[in-house]
């Protein structure tokens, strides 16, 4: 019987953050995260890891054909870009309401939603 982890991870990416691949076939790409896959530590990207998917005619789609689509990437493959355009790692700490927070290693400076 496999365990199972119940717990959540924390990422340091988010959905909606601006983020360049730094490994794999597309290094040195840019684009905002569309979707965040915890359970696998993915993400996908816009513009990034796109795949070709061929789909048969079917009733809904008589027309089929060849679709290109974003497919996930691992998540240590992406870092995050500050809201000033550089490349930074991430940490937590407390604002000054007492929550944490992520904030950019490089500035200091906190990172709302998206970037700042």
């Amino acid at each position: 019987m496999e365990k199972t982890n119940t717990q959540k991870v924390k990422l340091h990416i988010r959905k909606g953050d601006r983020v360049r691949v730094i490994a794999g076939d597309d290094k040195g790409k840019e684009g905002t995260v569309l979707e965040i896959l915890t359970s696998k530590n993915r993400a996908t990207v816009e513009g990034v890891n796109i795949v070709t998917k061929h789909t048969k005619p079917s009733a809904g789609k008589p027309e089929g054909g060849i679709n290109k689509t974003e497919a996930s990437i691992h998540i240590s493959n992406l870092q995050l870009i500050d809201g000033s355009g550089k490349l930074t790692r991430t940490g937590r700490k407390a604002n000054d309401k007492g929550k944490l927070q992520r904030y950019s290693k490089k500035t200091g400076d906190f990172i709302t939603n998206g970037n700042s």
